[in-house]
């Protein structure tokens, strides 16, 4: 697949999440990232987005798998899967959107969807 800079950056971040890697997944942002989750929150700046990095309702790193990447101009839209075991037990088995803002090939702002299966 022939990845833009952008969709680079976009696997870069989920690679990152992946592997609780908090340095790979700020590199990928602009330092004015604003991060929305509708109904759940919204941060703004590094240091926030730094703290939801491991919610602390969650143990582990998440397994997540992209099944669709899509870019127009500066916007890439990511569409997959995310799994993560739950501190008071259980698992989290959802659907994600990611929807992303990109500025010079960081990510500036990201709205994210997500709804259990």
């Amino acid at each position: 697949m022939n990845l833009t800079e952008n969709k680079r950056t976009v696997q870069k971040y989920m690679d990152g999440f992946s592997a609780s890697d908090h340095e790979m997944i700020l590199s990928c942002l602009t330092d004015d990232i604003t991060w929305y989750m509708p109904g759940n929150f919204h941060l703004h700046g590094k240091a926030a987005f730094d703290k939801e990095i491991e919610n602390e309702n969650f143990v582990g790193s998440p397994t997540i798998a992209v099944t669709r990447m899509v870019e127009e101009n500066d916007v890439v839209v990511a569409e997959g899967t995310v799994q993560g075991k739950m501190k008071a037990g259980g698992l989290l088995d959802a659907l994600f959107c990611d929807v992303f803002l990109m500025e010079k090939g960081k990510i500036k702002q990201l709205t994210t969807y997500l709804m259990s299966r």
